[in-house]
């Protein structure tokens, strides 16, 4: 027997199963099955592909309580936030790409311009990829590779998943939905395992690769997939900031900082990870967000009570916990929470709020994924976009404000992906929006249109319907074709129209004695 992968409930420590541990023969075996089934999925039509698709969505809304028990279980994040997070966004995208992709990957028209005019006419046209490969996260261990596998599939693909060693239960969970809406054989197929098998699954011969997880992980897939030029996109992280205005409704925007720095026990890439609050405003808005965290309830998700779940495994516990402490020994002082909470027996950390941060602490830089919020001052828009920016990530922010036009001034500004006015976090769950970012966040983009358009090839078609007339860039070089093509050239291009005009007369002149 291989080796093996025990599944543990983190709220209680409670082994939930074991899983084998993918290697090379079981990599290939399914890059293999994926690529005899590939030719028949591609040659179906986006109707026959969106029955499937439909057939699953209702599967998964008729089980999204036995899901989420699975998922609550096996990721502790709170029942209610495995069917918010997980499940209702993979309905919500089945529904609009089965409905929808025919129409984002109908043939595009190109307008030429003047060779229009000439009887040329171009446009692109979209194709499967192949196989693609999935190296899933454990933070949302449903809802981000089955989004994936559901596009790659409308799109005509096939897809080997590799889910996270800290959700694998999940991950096989997916690969039976599908089987039993009646995916053909080999079109969606699940390897558990660890680094190495997702490494393995990197060097195969799938025709692209999407990642999402750490910067680090994401450098190595990106290194190993540079040597066959195979294209990936990775969704790396963020540290992404939540600037309130002195104007902004601050009953409502620290709701909202609560919620978007702990839901999932903050182990979300659009996490609120840097509180930027306005000088003005920030001793009371500070007050709001302790008294709302205060008020968290903590516990095994399994209780629909509960609001804050376990953290998803002890490395990332201890992570946050080294975080947090290497913050306070750099001056920062914790207004609440800032230490494991010992009375669970499993991953818990108490839901934090810092103070007396400056921009270049390593708690204001590094991506801390655990339920931490940093809050820091500023007393203009122009040095809240300065502390907005001084980030290596560049995932989402989000900015509050009453003034909807200065907010968007302020938004435009900011380098990142997905920028919410009065709103945080949740746009990933928008099927119609891309997810993305630049800097460290990643490469390309995932939902919506764009993210679509990541999981298929493109090809240009170029016709020519003046079929009885030569080019005249073609051979035949003599001195009437060369000022002939200067002419051309200020006709077309000249900047004043009088020279234009001038030149026609001369194009014609020479074109006569080609």
């Amino acid at each position: 027997m291989g080796q093996t992968i025990i599944s543990q409930n983190p709220a209680t420590l409670e082994s939930l199963g074991e899983v084998n541990i993918g290697m090379r023969e079981q990599i290939e075996a399914a890059v293999e099955k994926a690529t005899i089934a590939s030719k028949s999925w591609a040659a179906l039509d986006f109707p026959q592909r969106a029955r499937f698709i439909y057939k699953l969505r209702d599967l998964i809304c008729r089980e999204k309580e036995g899901l989420a028990e699975l998922i609550c279980k096996e990721n502790g994040k709170p029942m209610i936030e495995a069917i918010v997070a997980d499940i209702f966004p993979v309905l919500e995208l089945a529904t609009y790409f089965a409905k929808n992709t025919y129409k984002l990957l109908r043939r595009e028209k190109i307008w030429l311009g003047k060779w229009s005019l000439m009887g040329r006419e171009s446009y692109i046209e979209f194709y499967p990829l192949g196989i693609v490969g999935i190296i899933s996260p454990w933070n949302y261990p449903f809802s981000i590779p089955c989004g994936q596998i559901i596009m790659s599939l409308m799109a005509g693909n096939t897809v080997v998943l590799k889910p996270s060693e800290y959700s694998p239960l999940v991950g096989l969970r997916i690969g039976e939905l599908f089987k039993e809406v009646g995916i053909p054989e080999g079109v969606v197929n699940v390897v558990t395992g660890d680094g190495r098998t997702g490494a393995m699954l990197v060097e195969s011969k799938v025709g692209k690769i999407f990642f999402t997880g750490s910067v680090n992980t994401g450098k190595k897939i990106m290194e190993s997939a540079a040597k066959t030029l195979k294209p990936v996109t990775l969704e790396l992280g963020g540290k992404d900031p939540m600037i309130v205005c002195e104007d902004a409704n601050l009953e409502i925007a620290s709701s909202a900082a609560i919620w978007g720095g702990f839901t999932n026990s903050g182990q979300v890439c659009a996490s609120v990870e840097r509180l930027i609050v306005h000088e003005k405003v920030i001793d009371y808005f500070q007050d709001l967000c302790v008294q709302k965290a205060l008020r968290l309830r903590q516990g095994n998700g399994m209780d629909p009570e509960i609001e804050i779940g376990a953290m998803t495994n002890r490395m990332q516990l201890e992570k946050v916990e080294a975080q947090v402490e290497r913050a306070k020994k750099e001056g920062a002082e914790v207004l609440v929470g800032g230490e494991r909470e010992m009375q669970f027996q499993g991953h818990f950390f108490k839901p934090t709020l810092l103070t007396h941060v400056h921009p270049d602490m390593e708690i204001m830089q590094e991506e801390t994924f655990g339920p931490v919020i940093p809050i820091i001052a500023f007393k203009n828009d122009k040095e809240a976009i300065e502390i907005a920016n001084n980030s290596h990530y560049g995932l989402t922010a989000s900015v509050w404000s009453k003034n909807l036009s200065r907010a968007q001034s302020i938004a435009s500004q900011i380098e990142a992906g997905t920028v919410m006015i009065n709103e945080n976090v949740y746009t990933y769950a928008l099927s119609e929006t891309p997810w993305g970012g630049p800097k460290d966040s990643g490469i390309g983009r995932t939902h919506g249109k764009y993210g679509l358009l990541e999981m298929v090839e493109w090809r240009h078609i170029h016709i020519n319907r003046a079929t009885r007339v030569k080019n005249f860039w073609w051979y035949g070089y003599n001195y009437a074709k060369y000022q002939f093509i200067l002419r051309l050239c200020d006709f077309f291009f000249a900047p004043r129209l009088w020279q234009r005009l001038l030149s026609l007369f001369k194009v014609i002149w020479w074109g006569t004695r080609l």
